[in-house]
């Protein structure tokens, strides 16, 4: 296991909603990245986002850990949910929100 793939791990594992995203929510550098964080911040999520354009070691590895080729990412409690149109859909249908609930409540 590489050194890159254990830091993908500690990313996912170490927060309940992890966005690997092109940017950061504040200054996203690409449509959907910006989308993605959109919807999130909509369904009440407490994003703890990834720039890949900063790490290229994760930007490399992330679509093999994931076995996703694009970015944004979004994992929530440590399970890969999908890429920005996903992650929209989840949200209209309102299965996003619920899960960002689920995911964020205090232990």
């Amino acid at each position: 296991m590489s050194a890159v793939i254990d830091r993908i791990k500690a990313e996912v594992e170490g927060h309940s909603v992890v966005l690997f995203m092109k940017g950061t929510p504040q200054f996203p550098m690409c449509g959907f990245s910006s989308k993605a964080c959109e919807v999130l911040k909509q369904a009440g999520a407490q994003i703890h986002s990834v720039n890949v354009l900063q790490d290229p070691e994760i930007r490399a590895d992330l679509p093999r850990f994931s076995d996703w080729p694009t970015f944004p990412q979004l994992f929530i409690n440590g399970e890969f949910i999908g890429g920005c149109d996903i992650t929209v859909e989840l949200f209209q249908s309102g299965e996003l929100t619920r899960m960002i609930a689920e995911a964020q409540k205090p232990a």
